[in-house]
């Protein structure tokens, strides 16, 4: 059972308008004269569900009430468990009934029977279960209920919220009543990006590359060509082999691979030409497998370039996955992704199975203030509007800002879109963090309201803290932040399990005055302080702050920082690397820098960055100078000819962003800028293949016999994107940070 927080309430009535007009006392002063009744056996679910009410009953006051089935029934007063009076009832409906003395706790299917009972002791037992092992449950010596007379049906009846603390604690996930997994009746291996499974391109590719997409004049095993008849039989073969090997499972996806570069050979582009949307080869595709399996639900994509509805109508048993990940977070989709809301009205117009993908969280930085709690309701009901029954909210499973808070309060506006946001903030808030609850919510509310002062400001899933540090984590901003969890730890003091709940809260400002620091942006916000003969030393609260961030992150197993596979290991080792980096000489620093080649969209276009003594993170938002399809050519001028014997430079690779070390790293030096000698080339030391770290950053260090120079260059030839990469055919990336001339 979970941990209680037990208070006392005399003679407690709960009140609830109804027909009837008689009370019922199920227990008074430890005894009851009720017993429980479950339908079917005692293996069932139903015998579960009746089970849980009496461990309930028994922990809120004291009373054993017995446990019995249909026939074995006494004269006692009555608690049925079950649809005993065999209602006409919705699958998914609850139904809390008082009558003749007697309450009736039912539902439709074994699954509403269970949430009935959960409903109950919530809604009329004040039970509130906030995370896995943090629960309300009220002592009472009295359970008096005035008549019931209450019927719920949840508009959308598959709730999933993408979350470790319901899919590793099932009775917690069933308190909230949202399912155990991401993908309930799937076939494991088919869930989602599914085209490779089917045909890997080791496999087929290099015997029939027509098989795959044709970009240009190539064929690239990106996507799958879905007007080749071959290609559509060896997928309704691999289909009817899953569905053999997984005879229990419903469901299975034929949906594309996670990229962009879909067929446009002409007869794919004909047909989504005919259709108004690359869906349209897509539809036509899954519709005909779906065709061979009548009685199974073919699942597939409504995704980027498929996102737009077709002209065909999707199969019966077609399911299409509708998903949102451009959209703006700063604000309810409907109003900031207009686009994505017309599609989902024209989807809804071809069919009824609709299952919503929707974000909730920062994917490059699960750790990051995230301030787009106040969309989650708005959003909900956006979906629920419009009859997607089905709604996927992908959270970062792993541990993300406000964790706890941000899935206790998706699952409960999935059962319920109306509820009261702000004073379900508030329930969570008083009961989880106690009496730092007004400091968290006082963070939680003034974050938000900052960033309702930059209307423009676009909240992406792919971004970086550092994009908001002129807006709502602007330095002084950062100050009243941090005061707000010193004083929710101080409030909290003498109550160890609640003070680790304030530390895990305050994870994500302490990350963003990090990433701060790491930019220095202040001279409290910066890696190093200064003695007063100007000899760097590193910044001492920053150390200490780095230290406790590792150790609370440590205490609740806390081990990814980004959906990149990015440790939290990884991440402090980097950043005390960073910290020995700072405070190393640096002839290079604020000097000037000048690109022979043309960099893009990041760090201003500036070539300046790689002087400036602020050093990049994992992301390639925070402060990385990046080259898109050329080379990475730089010359910095040291001002005047100094004696150099070392340079060393980092690079970024994000491989699921087409952001790859450079193949090697050449360095030269002049002392006129025109004649220029090399001083070493350094091989790419992890060559880029499909086992590649996903997000990784890599130091070029190069030592040499002394040199007098005034100019250095540094060439990183662009490594090219393989055809096996998701994204072959494209353009990929070099980036390139701080340089360290010594």
């Amino acid at each position: 059972m979970p941990t209680k927080f037990h208070f006392i309430i005399l003679g407690l009535t709960i009140l609830f308008s109804a027909c009837n007009t008689d009370k019922i006392t199920l227990s008074k002063n430890g005894s009851s004269e009720y017993e429980i009744v479950y339908t079917g056996d005692s293996t069932g679910s139903q015998h579960k569900s009746a089970e849980k009410l009496q461990e309930y009953l028994l922990l809120i006051s004291g009373a054993q009430i017995n446990l019995v089935d249909e026939n074995s029934q006494t004269t006692k007063k009555k608690i049925y468990v079950g649809n005993i009076k065999e209602e006409s009832l919705e699958y998914h409906q609850i139904k809390i009934q008082t009558e003749n003395g007697n309450l009736y706790i039912s539902g439709g299917s074994d699954a509403a029977t269970q949430n009935a009972v959960y409903e109950f002791l919530e809604k009329f037992l004040d039970c509130k279960w906030y995370a896995p092992g943090v629960a309300k449950i009220p002592e009472m010596k009295t359970i008096s209920l005035d008549p019931i007379d209450y019927s719920y049906t949840p508009e959308i009846t598959t709730r999933t919220v993408h979350s470790r603390l319901f899919y590793q604690n099932h009775e917690f996930a069933d308190q909230q009543k949202v399912t155990y997994e991401a993908f309930p009746t799937y076939v494991p291996s088919a869930r989602v990006h599914t085209f490779h499974k089917f045909m890997p391109e080791e496999v087929f590719y290099e015997e029939h590359p027509e098989y795959y997409a044709l970009r240009g004049d190539k064929r690239l095993p990106t996507q799958l060509c879905l007007t080749n008849e071959t290609v559509l039989e060896i997928v309704k073969d691999s289909v009817a082999a899953l569905f053999e090997r997984h005879p229990n499972a419903a469901v299975l996806s034929v949906s594309q691979d996670d990229n962009q570069q879909y067929c446009q050979c002409p007869i794919c582009s004909k047909v989504d030409e005919a259709e108004g949307s690359p869906a349209g080869t897509m539809i036509r595709f899954v519709n005909e497998v779906a065709k061979a399996f009548p009685e199974k639900t073919i699942s597939t994509l409504a995704y980027q370039h498929t996102r737009k509805p077709p002209k065909s109508k999707p199969e019966e048993n077609v399911l299409i996955t509708l998903c949102s990940i451009e959209c703006d977070r700063s604000g309810p989709i409907a109003d900031k992704c207009e686009d994505f809301a017309n599609d989902l009205i024209g989807w809804g117009k071809l069919t009824d199975n609709i299952r919503i993908w929707d974000y909730t969280t920062q994917f490059t930085n699960f750790l990051a203030p995230f301030p787009n709690i106040r969309t989650l309701q708005p959003n909900i009901q956006l979906f629920r509007d419009n009859n997607a029954q089905w709604v996927f909210e992908q959270h970062s499973n792993n541990p993300s800002e406000l964790f706890e808070l941000r899935s206790y309060m998706t699952a409960k506006l999935l059962w319920d879109p109306n509820l009261d946001f702000q004073a379900l903030l508030e329930e969570f808030t008083d009961g989880y963090y106690e009496e730092a609850a007004p400091f968290v919510r006082e963070y939680v509310n003034k974050i938000h309201d900052q960033l309702q002062e930059v209307p423009d400001f676009f909240l992406f899933l792919y971004g970086d803290p550092s994009e908001a540090f002129g807006s709502y984590l602007n330095p002084e901003l950062l100050k009243e932040y941090v005061a707000l969890f010193d004083a929710a730890e101080e409030a909290v003091s003498q109550k160890p399990e609640v003070i680790n709940r304030v530390k895990l809260a305050r994870m994500g400002i302490d990350y963003a005055v990090l990433e701060a620091s790491r930019k220095n942006l202040t001279t409290d916000l910066s890696l190093t302080v200064a003695d007063a003969n100007g000899v760097e030393s590193i910044n001492p609260a920053v150390a200490l702050l780095l230290d406790n961030f590792s150790k609370t992150a440590k205490a609740n197993d806390i081990t990814l920082m980004n959906e990149m596979g990015f440790t939290v290991n990884e991440y402090g080792a980097n950043y005390l690397s960073a910290l020995e980096m700072a405070k190393k000489p640096n002839k290079a620093k604020g000097k000037q820098v000048v690109t022979l080649t043309q960099p893009k969209k990041y760090a201003g276009e500036d070539p300046m960055v790689l002087t400036d003594g602020a050093l990049g993170g994992s992301s390639f938002y925070a402060n990385w100078l990046g080259y898109e399809g050329n080379n990475m050519e730089v010359v910095v001028d040291l001002g005047k000819i100094q004696s150099v014997s070392s340079i060393s430079m980092a690079f970024l690779q994000v491989t699921n962003h087409v952001v790859f070390f450079p193949s090697e790293v050449r360095y030269l030096g002049s002392m006129d800028n025109e004649n220029f000698v090399s001083l070493g080339t350094l091989a790419n030391p992890k060559p880029l293949n499909k086992k590649s770290k996903v997000n990784d950053i890599q130091y070029f260090d190069l030592d040499f016999d002394s040199t007098n120079l005034r100019y250095i260059k540094v060439i990183a030839p662009n490594t090219p994107t393989p055809y096996w990469h998701h994204a072959a055919g494209l353009p990929s990336w070099v980036f390139a940070d701080e340089i360290i001339i010594d």
